[in-house]
């Protein structure tokens, strides 16, 4: 039998649909590859009972016919995402071992259709990180690794248990998140495919929240079919979320292999920062011949806004989560520090539950507050927000399907290598992403390349709101033009 941990989930549905293996099969093989694969550090709660009794269920389900469109798939689940009776985290020691009686309306919707659950994946804590390594369970550790070295890398982050699950083959595809670009980073940190929907397409409800107005959830899966398969059921209205918006949701998977003929596909001039590596450009630059090749047309932009969206971005972000962080003080739920009064028990624990990156973004975000500087920081950084949601309608508007950037202006780096005492230079590996969870947009990033070192580089094809489809179409073309990419097996 083929090693049920190298199919893809379109794979994986078909063969369990024609009986070519059972689903407790395919969740044994994966829950085999998790437990040879713990030096990854992906997963940070495996559910292996739970994960078999669903899987005899889909079992069941399929004998009478009534398989779900995800029956007896595998997935992890980012340790953001309340999963009822399952502790849930937030890769925070402020949550302690927290376990909510509810599930979020993403995962609810993935176990309605038929899906396993595996366990929770590792994460950034409150998905504050663009290279998982200020969660309280440890770095995760990218699959991939550099041409002759064996240097342990980071997989990017927020979601860099996700990215690495699915890159090292221990799930057939994961939730994640993305505020400022964490399904995106390390969907090309580790040669798989992410999606960040358009703000609103899925809802936010039981997802520990880290900035309101910019948090969307989304797949990683190992091909943008998978992406688009998984999407379909994580998508959709729900009442409990003020956010969501109510329009049906499309078969994203019809859309792959659509033709992308007469799309015109927007170059943006201000992406082209300084000092960006020549191979970043190089890809760039053929991802654009694919699509040109395949019949779109290519036309060059232009964001002028595009240069403020990092800094706005660091203001708008501590600041919504300096609110929303507000509520872990220790009394209703999760950890908590004694002290002589309630002042000093709020004290005690926030300062023992937070890491240094959560506090440095409270107080940020409490500062860009305050009474002094709200003016300056934050209602300033909300009308450069405006500004760059309306470069790209001007673009759209000009008849533009979609826009070609980098993922990220490198392949993935060594663990603690941009941890050290500057963290802007952690913060710039979001500079081609934050632009689309400012205007709201949907992003998909598709890996097109391997550097010099034979580590995994990323395209991303940003669209027009609610236009996922056409994300999908277009990623396919790139795919199918620079083939997968999988990991030389190392860690078992």
């Amino acid at each position: 039998m083929t090693d049920l941990t190298s199919l893809t989930l379109a794979e994986a549905r078909d063969g369990l649909a024609q009986k070519s293996f059972t689903a407790v099969e395919l969740t044994d093989a994966h829950l085999s590859a998790i437990e040879a694969a713990r030096g990854l550090n992906a997963y940070v709660l495996e559910t292996p009972d739970q994960a078999r009794a669903m899987a005899q269920a889909s079992d069941a389900r399929i004998g009478k016919g009534e398989a779900g469109p995800l029956e007896g798939i595998p997935l992890g689940i980012k340790d953001l995402f309340a999963t009822n009776g399952v502790r849930t985290t937030a890769c925070s020691k402020i949550l302690g071992e927290f376990t909510p009686t509810y599930e979020s309306t993403v995962s609810s919707q993935l176990w309605r259709d038929g899906a396993v659950l595996l366990g929770k994946l590792n994460n950034d804590e409150f998905a504050m990180g663009s290279s998982n390594e200020t969660s309280c369970f440890g770095s995760v550790v990218n699959p991939w690794r550099r041409a002759g070295s064996d240097t342990k890398l980071v997989p990017g982050g927020s979601s860099g248990g996700s990215a690495a699950a699915v890159a090292a083959g221990l799930c057939l595809g994961a939730t994640a998140t993305d505020t400022g670009g964490s399904i995106r980073q390390p969907a090309a940190f580790t040669g798989t495919v992410g999606i960040k929907p358009t703000y609103g397409r899925c809802s936010r409800w039981g997802i520990v929240a880290f900035a309101s107005s910019l948090d969307q959830a989304g797949p990683i899966a190992r091909s943008v079919r998978d992406a688009a398969i998984l999407l379909r059921s994580m998508a959709g209205y729900d009442a409990k979320d003020t956010t969501s918006v109510d329009r049906p949701v499309p078969d994203y998977e019809a859309a792959i292999g659509a033709s992308v003929k007469g799309k015109k596909i927007g170059i943006p001039k201000e992406y082209r920062l300084d000092g960006m590596p020549s191979e970043i450009e190089r890809l760039w630059q053929q991802g654009a011949d694919w699509l040109k090749a395949a019949g779109a047309e290519l036309v060059e932009v232009s964001l002028p806004h595009t240069q403020y969206a990092l800094p706005a971005y660091y203001i708008v972000a501590p600041a919504e989560a300096s609110s929303n962080l507000a509520r872990y003080d220790g009394v209703r739920y999760g950890a908590r520090v004694s002290g002589r009064n309630v002042n000093e028990m709020y004290e005690n624990t926030r300062a023992a539950g937070f890491g240094a990156e959560v506090k440095r973004r409270v107080l940020i975000g409490t500062y860009v507050l305050s009474a002094g500087y709200y003016d300056a920081y934050y209602l300033r950084a909300q009308k450069v927000r405006t500004l760059i949601k309306r470069d790209f309608e001007q673009c759209f508007a000009q008849g533009v399907s979609a826009i070609l950037t980098p993922a990220t202006p490198s392949a993935a780096f060594g663990i603690g290598e941009k941890a050290g005492a500057d963290p802007v230079e952690m913060y710039l590996n979001d500079v081609f992403t934050v632009t689309v969870n400012m205007a709201g947009l949907p992003g998909i990033a598709v890996p097109a390349g391997l550097d010099a070192q034979g580590l995994p580089l990323g395209l991303q094809l940003i669209g027009r709101p609610f236009e996922e489809e056409t994300l999908f179409s277009l990623g396919e073309v790139i795919e199918q033009a620079a083939g997968r990419f999988t990991p030389t097996k190392w860690w078992a």
